[in-house]
């Protein structure tokens, strides 16, 4: 039987291997990460008088991979401090240490006879129940482990993470006929839950799900560009968000990938796959010369597009000349474009009869019947297929979604009308009205998953506003999902989160939750409302929307059963007020948690302020006491909180934002009693599970309570900060005016130090503040470029 995951080897200090111990390290398992020894001494190590039998130079590989992992934008680790978990070492020394662990990854290079000879070795050292797997992007699995004994097979599989580990949701198991079931389920439980991935099981066949769909796609993509004539920049226009794909398309996807990388994957195709079908993976040579030039991509500043001058040139595939981007034009994408609907924008173009409608038509056709020929071949089931291309590709819709999309029974129609050949599977499922069902259908197996769309279909809606719902999740629990446009706080997620706090009062609920399934929980508020308000000068409807929103929080935080915020992606601003209102918050890893407003020329309104002082005193024993049951501080001796203070105002002065969850909770936005879950899919489940749990431990609302400040003897040293970051000039003539304003409502107004005052008290310091700044000149010009560009302005 397998063992417990609790202690890991990776082999290979490479990209992957690196990441990959990263990831291992970001969700708390102590890794060590090996690699071969140096034969030869750097200049430095000479001049440093070391020899090659010294630790520092045996260890060069994996310790020069730590210090990149801490360079590397965007980062792989959740927080600095989980790259302690990773212990460098190196293949001769260090290897008998696989005897330590419970999970062995090899991420060596792509060289079948160099990945045997590894795993021959490491069998010398592996103890029955460690789970070993290779992180191959292509070979095969059974014949890598081949000169292995046999209970080594038994417990060996492919393990293929995508390109970034920590980011790229993709996890491909690959078992072989060896493979010791429970080793699959393991590692597949491993994946989903500890380490929060997309997990698909695969046949051993050549590049696996993804890389076999994916590289097909893109070949097919080349032949109908050149048959059809159009241009890198055409195909990208045609290839990306408006079919439901990422933004970096075809062509900006190689790059970014690098196309050497590409070339090899497709070769190892070629070379492995029998038959005529090996023939679509040949490499056009265009191709190959930009690998022959250098030209590789992102990784050499130039592929098939680069920077010059300022300006993004295209490369012309006919004569290898660079020329500047073009915007394409077909009538079919302009039309498709004005369709908010996804399927029915690929609808428009797929069936459009101008070159555009062509070209997509052709990919789309042989993508789709590829994929379709290839169910039970490279998996068991075409949801996986689906699943794979999401996760790793970024697809909006897997293939057989998007078939679906199209219109199964007419797409086939006309495919058989084309002289096409269809699997007669495919035509059963047209028959029956399309592969899935409902969209609920195409949602990964696990039970951890709840699906809003789902709950909806069972007509379990309870209250309804355009902007926001509450929901009947089960079990007494209630949900109130935001769905706003761009995923702002308007006058309609307001009224919900007022009608579910009534909800919990009416004794039929055990408590709620808050989240969503958007692609961020929630951006902060409505910021193209606030600014025409200020604009038209109705001061005294902004002082009421915050208001209503500071009292909606405040009704949350105070209702008599447990609420539970599951907050993930961007949750900024009110965003994060919404989530501090709740008893806990259940975060994804992959949260970005920040008060902003600084950069729209604001102050929180909501309650950030206030939350963010409480976080920062809980615990901590205070002169005076008495601070309520939401802040714990002991009776004894006085902690100075000038320092705390002065943490709670740069994090919101500065508009700090974390890079995860784990970084959330060190910037204070987090209690430690929060919990983070790997697998954002698992959000809803999990924090339904801290509502029950919460009430099976016999739930109490908090007690009111009362916040001690440091009044006008506190701000004066927040004030001082002020001046130096602007003699500094890392803060403008009007980022001190907004700090001002903070300083002034954090240290609690003109009250004595060591004051304790109430919630709503800061509540009323923070909407005054934020009225005085939306009538700022300077703050609407903020408000103006923020939504015009996404970015802040420093005026």
């Amino acid at each position: 039987m397998p063992k417990a995951i609790r202690r890991a080897a990776v082999l290979g200090a490479g990209v992957m291997g690196s990441q990959i111990a990263a990831h291992l390290a970001n969700v708390g398992i102590p890794t060590l990460l090996l690699d071969v020894v140096p034969k030869e001494l750097t200049p430095d190590e000479a001049r440093r008088g070391l020899t090659l039998e010294a630790k520092p130079v045996r260890n060069r590989l994996a310790l020069g991979a730590l210090q990149r992992l801490a360079k590397l934008k965007p980062s792989p680790l959740f927080s600095p401090e989980v790259v302690e978990l990773i212990t460098p070492g190196n293949l001769e020394d260090d290897l008998p240490r696989a005897a330590e662990v419970d999970l062995i990854i090899e991420a060596v290079v792509e060289d079948l006879a160099v990945k045997q000879a590894l795993w021959k070795r490491v069998a010398e050292y592996w103890q029955p129940g460690t789970i070993a797997a290779s992180n191959t992007s292509g070979l095969s699995i059974a014949a890598i482990a081949e000169a292995t004994p046999a209970a080594f097979r038994q417990h060996f599989l492919g393990a293929h993470f995508f390109n970034p580990p920590r980011y790229m949701k993709l996890l491909e198991l690959i078992p072989t006929p060896e493979t010791d079931p429970a080793v699959l389920e393991q590692m597949r439980a491993f994946g989903e839950e500890v380490l929060g991935k997309g997990v698909v099981v695969c046949k051993d066949t050549p590049n696996f799900i993804g890389n076999r769909i994916g590289v097909y796609g893109l070949m097919v993509v080349l032949d109908a560009m050149q048959r059809h004539g159009l241009k890198v920049d055409e195909v990208d226009a045609l290839t990306g968000p408006v079919i439901g794909r990422p933004k970096s398309a075809t062509f900006r996807t190689l790059d970014v990938v690098g196309i050497d990388t590409f070339v090899l994957v497709a070769d190892n195709c070629r070379a492995t796959i029998a038959g005529p079908e090996a023939e679509v993976f040949t490499v056009p040579e265009p191709l190959r010369e930009l690998v022959r030039r250098g030209w590789l991509g992102q990784k050499s500043k130039q592929g098939f597009f680069r920077k010059e001058g300022g300006e993004i040139q295209v490369l012309d595939l006919d004569t290898l000349e660079y020329r500047p981007r073009q915007k394409a034009s077909f009538a079919s994408l302009e039309a498709a474009k004005a369709v908010p609907d996804l399927s029915q924008r690929i609808r428009t173009l797929a069936f459009a009869p101008d070159k555009a409608g062509q070209f997509l038509w052709d990919v789309l056709k042989r993508t789709l019947l590829y994929s379709a020929q290839k169910v039970g071949e490279i998996a068991d089931d075409f949801v996986s297929i689906d699943n794979a291309m999401k996760w790793g590709y970024n697809w909006d819709l897997g293939p057989f979604e998007l078939w679906d999309a199209l219109g199964l029974a007419e797409s086939v129609a006309r495919m058989k009308a084309e002289g096409e050949a269809v699997p007669a599977w495919v035509e059963e499922a047209a028959a029956r009205g399309g592969f899935y069902a409902s969209r609920e259908a195409a949602a990964p197996v696990s039970g951890r998953v709840i699906r809003i769309d789902g709950l909806k279909a069972q007509g379990r809606v309870v209250r309804e506003k355009k902007g926001a719902t509450l929901l009947d999740m089960g079990d007494g629990v209630l949900l109130l999902e935001t769905h706003s446009p761009k995923a702002a706080i308007g006058p309609d997620v307001i009224a919900v989160m007022r009608q579910a706090a009534e909800e919990l009062h009416t004794g039929k609920w055990t408590g709620l939750v808050i989240g969503a399934q958007t692609p961020n929980f929630c951006v902060g508020a409505n910021l193209m409302m606030i600014l025409m308000e200020a604009q038209e000068e109705e001061w005294d409807e902004i002082d009421r929307i915050i208001k209503q929103f500071q009292d909606a929080a405040m009704a949350l935080k105070y209702a008599p059963r447990p609420v539970v915020a599951a907050p993930y992606g961007m949750t900024l601003g009110g965003g994060y007020e919404i989530a501090a209102a709740a008893d806990m918050i259940v975060a994804a890893a992959e949260t970005y948690m920040g008060l902003v407003e600084v950069g729209a020329g604001l102050i929180p309104g909501g309650g950030g302020n206030k939350e963010l002082l409480i976080r920062a005193l809980e615990g901590l024993p205070v002169a005076g006491g008495g601070l309520g049951a939401s802040v714990p501080l002991a009776s004894g001796a006085a902690v100075d909180l000038q320092p705390l203070l002065n943490k709670v105002f740069e994090t919101i002065a500065t508009a700090k934002v974390s890079s995860s969850g784990p970084e959330a909770r060190g910037l204070g936005y987090l209690r430690k009693t929060d919990r983070i879950v790997a697998n954002r899919d698992h959000l809803l489940y999990e924090a339904k599970k801290a509502v029950l749990a919460l009430d099976q431990a016999g739930y109490q609302p908090p007690k009111p309570v009362t916040i001690p400040v440091l009044g006008p003897e506190g701000r004066a040293v927040l004030e001082m900060a002020i001046y130096g970051m602007q003699q500094g000039h890392y803060a403008t003539e009007y980022d001190g005016v907004i700090a001002r304003k903070l300083a002034y409502v954090l240290t609690g107004g003109d009250v004595p130090s060591r004051t304790y005052v109430s919630e709503q008290y800061l509540l009323d310091l923070a909407r005054e503040a934020f009225l005085s700044l939306c009538g700022e000149k300077r703050s609407q010009e903020r408000m103006q470029y923020i939504l015009k560009t996404g970015k802040p302005l420093r005026n």
